[in-house]
């Protein structure tokens, strides 16, 4: 059957995501390359403390990616060889990883198959002796239940590393994810709500942790004076260019703009696709929870029991369509890493039924309302004509 929606060749196409970095950024990232100091420096230190104030007056530290926060936040959390950390198989691979880079041992704990989070019934079952943290997910920039999830740690004795690389923005109860709670991992990748190209950033309890961390972050050294240095713990190379950094500052009073919009617009998709044939062969939303999310992404489940087609087929004619896509993420534990570890298909039956259908549909501050419609005739009309 042909399809019915067409592409239409004068508009221009339509990318998934895409950064929104202002005319004032790139002026501030050419004096930055100008002055000559372009790694780490006085511009890592004005965003952290940019991200400090953000956050309520925590000590924030910046890295060179969120990777290297969530690892550096199990390091100073004391989790090693033996130990086991709880999380989800829906996430970036990222974030079972670093746990694996740690000498951790992931357990996986099914998601919410509304909200697509960690399932916090299913989270207590978990806990074994040898559980030494939990890193939750905020997929798409929807926090889970936080006074639950910090109960369930508390009573346990547990560390909470947040993987929040997603939820810049986002809020629970009132508060900023990241003004509270224990160790806070965020990730500013381009495509991000607030971006510093690549990097992230770390939010800490106290001081201590702080200074611990930026040992982390650079070999372990320490200095004194004009020439004294010591390395009492082994460190990586995490830092933040300040050209980065730039970027991240720059990004910073937009930030409430750029969710606002991402807000508005993610409404109207929801708009858009109800009572459409898409909605009705069952093309499932995402939680519309438009008081804490940050609407990181729009993703839909795909009906793929009800179409011809499968995940990569329906990318493949949203392209040729001018609309690009994304798959945010296929199950962790499927991977041919994590089979070796034990896991297997058939343990978490919700993660791997998104994981196969989960589809993300453009969402970034610069997209018109005329986009949205764009996107969702072309998922309506694409569902219709290739329905079983």
């Amino acid at each position: 059957m042909s399809d019915s929606a067409t592409a239409q060749p004068n508009l221009p196409f339509l990318p998934f995501t895409r950064p929104s970095i202002d005319d004032a950024t790139i002026a501030g990232v050419t004096e930055v390359l100008r002055s000559g100091w372009i790694t780490s420096g006085p511009q890592v230190q004005a965003f952290e403390k940019a991200l400090s104030d953000y956050f309520g007056g925590r000590p924030v530290r910046v890295f060179n990616s969120g990777t290297a926060t969530l690892e550096i936040g199990l390091r100073l959390a004391g989790v090693q060889d033996g130990d086991e950390v709880i999380t989800t198989p829906l996430s970036w691979v990222a974030t079972a990883n670093v746990i694996l880079e740690v000498g951790a041992t992931p357990v996986f704990v099914d998601v919410d198959p509304a909200t697509r989070n960690l399932d916090l019934d299913l989270l207590e079952k978990a806990i074994t002796p040898k559980t030494r943290a939990i890193i939750p997910v905020y997929l798409a920039g929807l926090p889970l239940d936080m006074d639950r999830l910090y109960d369930i740690a508390r009573r346990h004795n547990l560390r909470v590393i947040e993987d929040a690389a997603q939820a810049m923005g986002s809020t629970w109860g009132g508060k900023r994810i990241g003004a509270f709670g224990d160790l806070v991992s965020f990730s500013f990748h381009a495509n991000k709500n607030l971006t510093s190209i690549e990097g992230g950033a770390l939010v800490f309890n106290n001081e201590d942790e702080a200074r611990l961390a930026e040992k982390y972050r650079l070999q372990g050294v320490t200095r004194t004076g004009f020439d004294g240095m010591d390395v009492d713990v082994l460190g990586g190379k995490f830092n933040l260019t300040d050209v980065a950094a730039r970027v991240g500052l720059g990004q910073m009073p937009h930030l409430a703009e750029f969710n606002r919009r991402r807000t508005a617009l993610a409404q109207q998709y929801f708009d858009a696709l109800a009572g459409g044939p898409a909605v009705a062969l069952g093309l499932g939303l995402p939680h519309a929870d438009f008081t804490n999310s940050n609407w990181h992404m729009f993703q839909v489940e795909l009906p793929l029991a009800r179409l011809t087609i499968d995940r990569a087929g329906f990318m493949e004619k949203l392209k040729a369509r001018g609309i690009g896509s994304g798959v945010h993420y296929p199950a962790i534990h499927l991977f041919t890493l994590y089979r070796a570890l034990g896991f297997r298909e058939g343990q978490f039956p919700h993660t791997e039924r998104l994981g196969r259908a989960i589809l993300t549909l453009p969402l970034f501050p610069a997209m018109t309302d005329a986009d949205v419609v764009r996107v969702c005739d072309a998922v309506n009309a694409l569902c219709a004509d290739h329905q079983k």
